[in-house]
Formats: structure tokens, sequence, C-alpha cells
């Protein structure tokens, strides 16, 4: 059957990874570090601004469905602030479906802490290539069931479900409607698993979908950020406007001004996300990244950091005001002082003469 399980752990990790240095510092240990490139895809039709780096962790024995497995680990950096675990394990040829669903399911229910030794190795050699670097509680994960040979005659809506719950002819239907050909490759798409058929072995549509995974996780992450900044933001306006209006306006300036720098900030990360892959043609590979992208919902994400920056865009514009409409009320009363005093001047000057 000449099949594997390719187990996707993607973690934010920092702002940005400088990938040139990644490689310089892999190379200093003596170990392999290569920049990803698609096989099958032209380079006029699908382009990365940074390609990531893949790194290998060496093979170690993992235990799924009452079963020891040898399983291939590597991690992939992007320069976004991501790194990806990559867990492969070859798939006995004579396995049973039955098999083949529970060692899915087996995997499906990895503890996240199966994935810590792998992830603090890897930072522990990257860390001077993190700019803010941060272990942030968001992640995704996703599976590839990936197949060589022939398909086996097998109902797979189960396997992308991971779940041996009857399906109903709805739920069955979804899950196998995103099914994309092209000569003999086949793929179906789930928004957190993919069973792919490819008798090359070319790893172009997995990396792909790892890709649009390390996008999305960054999307999530800065929604959250912004969140977290508009809270923040309106807890200091809020406490400013029960002090005096001297401190106030100290305050107002501040936050004026942390806002503007977040808005450059994100502005350009999220720039860096929209622009780390460029899909310029309609072949197959990417349709699939395309539509696994919209199963991700990564439109409806980058929408709401749009309204969130539009609404820290209007708090900077008020605040903007609240302080300008001060100095000019300063300057008002600056210049009718001065004008008070010259005309006593010359009341002065006239009187003396």
């Amino acid at each position: 059957m000449n099949s594997s399980m390719f187990i996707y752990h993607l973690f934010d990790v920092a702002d940005e990874i400088n990938l040139d240095l990644v490689e310089a510092l892999w190379a200093s240990r003596n170990k392999i570090a290569s920049r990803l490139r698609l096989e099958k895809v032209s380079t006029d039709s699908i382009t990365f601004k940074d390609p990531p780096v893949l790194v290998e962790l060496g093979s170690h024995e993992m235990d799924f469905a009452n079963a020891t497995y040898l399983a291939e680990v590597k991690a992939r950096i992007f320069d976004l602030g991501v790194i990806s675990l990559i867990i492969n394990i070859d798939v006995p040829d004579d396995v049973t479906y039955e098999e083949y669903l529970d060692l899915t399911i087996a995997v499906d229910q990895m503890p996240d802490d199966s994935f810590k030794e792998y992830i603090d190795a890897v930072l522990e050699t990257i860390e001077p290539a993190c700019s803010q670097m941060r272990q942030s509680e968001f992640y995704e994960d996703f599976v590839v069931y990936y197949f060589r040979n022939k398909m086996p005659d097998w109902d797979f809506a189960p396997v992308l479900m991971k779940d041996r719950t009857k399906l109903s002819a709805e739920t069955r239907q979804d899950t196998l409607s995103n099914r994309f050909s092209y000569g003999s490759d086949i793929a179906y798409l789930t928004w957190d698993s993919a069973l792919i058929y490819d008798k090359t072995g070319s790893m172009d549509l997995p990396d792909l979908l790892e890709f649009a995974n390390a996008q999305f996780l960054e999307l999530r992450y800065y929604d959250d950020a912004l969140n977290k900044a508009i809270d923040q933001t309106y807890t200091e306006i809020d406490a400013a406007n029960k002090s005096s209006r001297s401190n106030r306006l100290i305050t107002y300036r501040q936050i004026r001004n942390n806002l503007m720098e977040l808005m450059a900030d994100m502005s350009s990360l999220t720039s860096n996300i929209d622009n780390a892959l460029q899909v310029t043609e309609d072949i197959f590979n990417a349709r699939v990244y395309s539509r696994y992208m919209h199963l991700l919902r990564t439109s409806v994400w980058r929408e709401n950091i749009n309204n969130k920056i539009n609404v820290i865009q209007r708090s900077y514009n008020l605040l903007n005001e609240e302080v300008l409409m001060h100095r000019f009320v300063t300057i008002g009363y600056l210049c009718a002082c001065l004008l008070g005093i010259i005309a006593l001047l010359c009341l002065y000057i006239a009187f003396k003469l």
C-alpha cells in the first residue's frame, strides 16, 4: 500500500524569525537544514517570499493504538514566527481498515506534551534568530493520510473525521465534498486533515497545506493580540479619565503613541502573512491551496483583524483630537495673556507720556 501519516503540530513562537540566521545556526552544529522547494509546481505559479527552513530531528519510537512505530521527526521554521513539528509514520502494507482507523484516532489523541521536547530543542538552537520570542498558547494541528500506491477500497469519511461514530449521509457528503483530482492525483480536504494519493511521492500538497496552517495560526494570534490591545486601551483611558487634567493628557499622549506603534507593527506583520505566498495561476496545487484557505476561513479572520485595526485607528484619532484641542486651548490662553500684557504696556506707556 506504501502509505504514510504526516502529523503536523504548529506553534506560534515569535513575531518574526530570520531564516538566513537559522540556517547558519543549524549549520554551526553540523546539522542539515534545507529550504522548501515545491517539486511539481512551476515557480511562476506559486512563489514564496522567504521559503521556510526544514531541519531534521532524528527517528524516534512512538506508541499508537497498541503498536510501536519508528517515526521520523522534522521541524519546519517559518519567517512568520511559526515552528511546525512534523512526525512521519510509515504504515505497514498489511494494515487492515480497522487497524488504520484505530491509528488515525490514536494519532488525533496525542497529548500536547508529546511535542514539548522537540520544540524546546529547536528553540534552543534558533533563539538568536527570533524577534520577540514567546511560547504562546496558540497552536494548530492537522494530519495528512498519504498513499503512493493505488488507494484501498475503504470508507475514508470516518478516517478524515477521525471518528468511529456512524455518519449521516449529509455528514459523509460534506466530508468528501472537497475532492480534487489532476491526472491520477487525488486529494480530499477537511479543515484539520487531508487524504492524498500521489504515486510520485511528491510532498508539494502537504507542504502547501502546512504553509496555509502557518498563515492561519498567525492570523489567529494577531486577532487575539488586537483584542487584548483594545481592552487594554479602554482600561487605560478609563483610568486616565479619573485623574487630573494634566495627568490625563500625559496619559492620552502615551496611549496615542502606543496605538500608533501598534498599528504600524500590525500592518507590517499581517502584510507579511498575506505576502508570504503568492498564487498566480489556477493549477491543481494552487486550487487545492486556495480551497483549503477557504475551509480555514482565513478571509473572516483577516476581516476581523482589519475591523479591529479600524477601531484602534478611531481611538487614536479621538485621543489625537483631544491632545491637539488641549494644545490649541493652551496656545489660545497664552496668546490672550500676551495680548493682555501688551495692552497693559500700551496703557502704561500712554499714561506715562
